[in-house]
């Protein structure tokens, strides 16, 4: 549950300044490829906001079932006629060439060049996003009326690139909490020239990390954020960090987050875990038109952490869902595709979701016979006349003083009330203040075998 109000303080503290559609329209002329320099100069522009630290794990490296590829660079590639004419150039787009495209350079028949050439003949003034990470091929991507008016007998093909052994390059930012276990945002970067499906995930997971650096220490679980190549990137990084997953208590893959439709959360493998809940919490009481996906086994890196191996509790939060637009892989998807005002709402859904998360805590009364006179300790008066979202109206601390069996964390709360979760925080600040509540810590959760329930309240 996220209101305006919200988006505007959520925006104002996650963005610190840091203007989302700008660092898209900067980050949007690099050539990007699951290797290679592309990577590593988008990671050096997050790197002024964000502290990053740089892996670069080598060409060959067992991940998993897979191996790290060879590393793929390039510096131009034209398409020209016998007379000079340049038809293609990667130098005006970087979608023209196609991913992992290996050295060319040769004249080719209009037919043979044929095979080497992607279209949408359906859409025939944009480009296609094609790439060929294992194929060891080449290929161009070009708008269909452009092939068409290719007639010539034959052509002069370059493609300047280089695919030998190298590293393949990820960035991680951790920022620690007061608790042990951690949320994970991740966000793919490994997409050249497409502004929804790469930089809006890039954008607003940067902006998460600026809040988290400048809020210091003041969060309960730490956050560590990940932009890392589709697949093969987070792999790797699965492959490396095994044995420290069991830290993540919830995650989200940030992706397509700027573009002005709906949005979409698809849930983790588990359905309903701890992120599950507090998304769909976020975006429901009716002002922010969403819709609330099951999890399939395809889409971004949320199949890769939640992998049967694995089975992280992490979904996917978008907008544009992957294959749904029409402006999904193609030159459409651009700067101009995407808006600055989505982006913050994104940013604001995402950060209010981290928000819940941070927060969901359990409580327990430190009396429940009964109810405790307000009267006396000021609550009354510490709630009369607030109306914001954030504050907490008598019927929330009520809800809150009832439920705070030690059973029912802030959430459970939140969604048993029908009231946004901010406001049963609020009514847990005005509860431990007056001494009336003492937080459960995660070892207090269980006493022997048992739950800690109503009959274990302690008496003041």
């Amino acid at each position: 549950m996220l209101d305006r109000d919200e988006t505007r303080s959520a925006t104002r503290a996650g963005a610190g300044g840091f203007e989302l559609h700008g660092f898209c329209r900067s980050l949007y002329p690099i050539a990007r490829s699951i290797t290679g320099p592309g990577v590593r100069e988008t990671l050096a522009h997050v790197a002024r906001h964000v502290p990053l630290e740089i892996h670069e794990v080598a060409s060959g490296t067992p991940v998993l079932d897979w191996h790290v590829p060879e590393e793929w660079s390039i510096r131009a590639a034209t398409i020209r006629s016998l007379s000079g004419e340049v038809l293609v150039d990667f130098a005006a787009h970087s979608l023209h060439v196609m991913g992992y495209s290996v050295p060319v350079s040769g004249v080719f028949s209009r037919e043979a060049l044929a095979a080497h050439v992607h279209t949408l003949p359906e859409r025939p003034g944009i480009i296609p996003y094609r790439t060929g990470y294992y194929a060891r091929d080449w290929g161009f991507c070009m708008a269909h009326e452009t092939w068409e008016r290719m007639r010539d007998a034959e052509y002069r093909v370059e493609i300047d690139s280089t695919l030998a052994p190298g590293s393949l390059t990820y960035g991680e930012a951790f920022f620690p909490g007061e608790e042990e276990g951690e949320v994970l945002v991740s966000a793919h970067v490994c997409h050249p020239s497409l502004a929804n499906d790469n930089l809006s995930g890039i954008a607003v997971a940067t902006a998460l990390g600026i809040a988290a650096r400048e809020a210091g220490a003041r969060r309960r679980l730490g956050l560590r954020l990940l932009f890392v190549p589709a697949t093969i990137g987070t792999i790797a990084w699965l492959a490396r960090n095994e044995a420290r997953l069991g830290a993540i208590r919830a995650g989200l893959v940030l992706t397509c987050l700027g573009d002005t439709g709906p949005f979409h959360y698809k849930r983790s493998r588990q359905g309903t875990a701890l992120v599950d809940r507090a998304v769909a919490h976020v975006l429901g009481g009716g002002e922010t038109p969403h819709a609330l996906l099951p999890f399939t086994p395809d889409g971004y890196d949320e199949r890769q952490y939640c992998s049967p191996g694995f089975d992280l509790p992490v979904g996917c939060l978008m907008r544009g869902v992957h294959g749904r637009f029409p402006e999904y892989h193609t030159s459409e998807d651009n700067c101009d595709f995407i808006t600055q005002a989505a982006l913050e709402r994104s940013l604001a859904v995402a950060q209010a979701a981290l928000d819940v998360i941070d927060g969901d805590v359990t409580w327990v009364r430190t009396d429940g016979r009964g109810e405790p006179q307000l009267g006396r300790r000021g609550l009354y008066r510490a709630i009369s006349g607030q109306t914001t979202s954030a504050a907490a109206s008598q019927m929330d601390l009520m809800w809150f003083l009832n439920l705070a069996d030690g059973a029912h964390s802030l959430l459970d709360m939140a969604e048993r009330a029908g009231v946004p979760f901010a406001r049963l925080q609020a009514a847990a600040r005005l509860a431990e203040a007056a001494g009336l509540v003492a937080r459960v810590t995660v070892s207090d959760e269980f006493i022997g075998d048992t739950p800690l329930g109503a009959k274990d309240f302690p008496h003041a």
